[in-house]
């Protein structure tokens, strides 16, 4: 096929691992079209993807090597994209930016302080519990997304970064309207960036008038006093990643894996039985189910044989997770399948190199602390839905349910 016959990506996500295996079928590297027409490369395989990740000639600046990014402020229906790669930070920087921003977030994330926050976790994780058996105690139904998955690491990364509680709503509206790919409106777009203005910049000014033991206050001391090294709006949009996907992408891990092991009971007792431990469940997951399934943008700083296709310099090219976890050449003829004893912990969910979630030790710790109290606290934990009635959040970009309703007894 040629770059004239772009397949169009469904912008909400309904059917990710269909489509994956569609444009498998027509070969190593696709071009695709995102929401609003924009054009990108999508690798469909495990090998494929790993090698672009790890190539030094694939960048993630599109202000220096995105052929097209001076037409995105011309094209209304491209201004989604702009809460991905139009702001300044981890996500999208490359080279000497890259590294210089990640050294001063590492901190919030090293493995002492992850193992800080454990008891936090835990008691967030037993506080929510309590709260799901007082609502589902006469076998009413309740949704496990926004009782457990969605308020114990928007909670934690909340205290992590000192956001008040008047801003934890907006934050999460926010969040979710970025990862939302169904509406490339200008409107949406407009939408969107005001918020971060109003919402981060909101942070920013409560943290500065009242500092406390946090990360945003740490990252304002190093703008505010080594103003060099991190500007006004890298400050910004360093929050927004952190905090985004520092909540929104454990969200995801968390009701995935409750979905998957409610759907293959097998699998749940034996878990259950000690036969397969709780880090295969989260793995299995990641592979099968990534909280991010495809994620823009990485550019080509100079063309690409990938397959025997070419990638031209300053062509985009998208991160697709959920191609790669379910590659039948890497995890064989079943890797549709979740099967928690597969041991697929060589899955690239948290990506791989440099630009390695810097967050997943901290997502792990969250998933291994709520998985097995809740299972615990409830072995009789039903689905209160067929699997065929749960919704996919509306995104090529997000992977996971808008709700999943339950049943706390059997």
């Amino acid at each position: 096929m040629t770059v004239t016959d772009r397949i169009a990506l469904d912008p909400f996500g309904a059917d990710i691992p269909a489509e994956t295996a569609r444009l498998r079928a027509l070969g190593p590297i696709v071009p695709v079209e995102l929401p609003g027409g924009i054009p990108a490369w999508a690798p469909t395989g495990y090998d494929t993807l790993k090698e672009l990740i790890l190539d030094p000639r694939v960048s993630k600046d599109p202000r220096k090597h995105w052929k097209l990014w001076p037409e995105v402020a011309q094209r209304p229906s491209w201004g989604w994209i702009l809460g991905w790669v139009g702001v300044v930070n981890m996500l999208s920087t490359y080279g000497d930016d890259h590294a210089r921003l990640r050294k001063l977030v590492a901190p919030s994330f090293t493995h002492r302080r992850t193992e800080a926050m454990r008891a936090r976790v835990e008691a967030i994780t037993a506080e929510l519990l309590d709260a799901l058996a007082a609502a589902g105690a006469e076998g009413e139904v309740v949704d496990l997304r926004q009782g457990l998955a969605h308020p114990l690491p928007m909670q934690v990364i909340c205290e992590l970064f000192g956001v008040p509680d008047e801003l934890r709503e907006d934050t999460s509206r926010l969040v979710a309207a970025i990862m939302d790919t169904s509406d490339p409106s200008p409107e949406h777009a407009a939408f969107v960036q005001q918020q971060i203005g109003a919402v981060l910049g909101g942070l920013i000014a409560h943290k500065r008038e009242r500092p406390g033991d946090d990360m945003t206050t740490e990252l304002i001391r190093v703008r505010d006093e080594d103003g060099d090294r991190l500007s006004d709006e890298e400050l910004l949009y360093t929050l927004l990643l952190v905090i985004g996907a520092g909540f929104e992408t454990t969200v995801n891990l968390i009701g995935n894996a409750v979905v998957a092991l409610l759907t293959h009971p097998e699998q749940r007792a034996a878990v259950r039985d000690g036969k397969t431990g709780w880090d295969a469940v989260v793995d299995e997951t990641l592979r099968v189910h990534p909280s991010i399934a495809s994620l823009p943008l990485r550019f080509a700083v100079s063309d690409l044989t990938v397959g025997g296709v070419t990638v031209a310099a300053g062509d985009a090219i998208i991160t697709t997770y959920a191609a790669a976890g379910l590659d039948p050449a890497h995890y064989g003829p079943d890797a549709d399948a979740f099967d928690a004893a597969r041991g697929a912990d060589d899955h690239l969910a948290f990506g791989i190199g440099v630009h390695r979630c810097i967050g997943a030790p901290l997502a792990r710790m969250e998933a291994l602390t709520a998985l097995p109290a809740l299972f615990d606290r409830f072995p009789g934990l039903r689905l209160a839905v067929g699997a065929d009635e749960l919704r996919q959040v509306p995104s090529f970009i997000a992977f996971g349910w808008q709700e999943v309703p339950v049943r706390l007894h059997g």
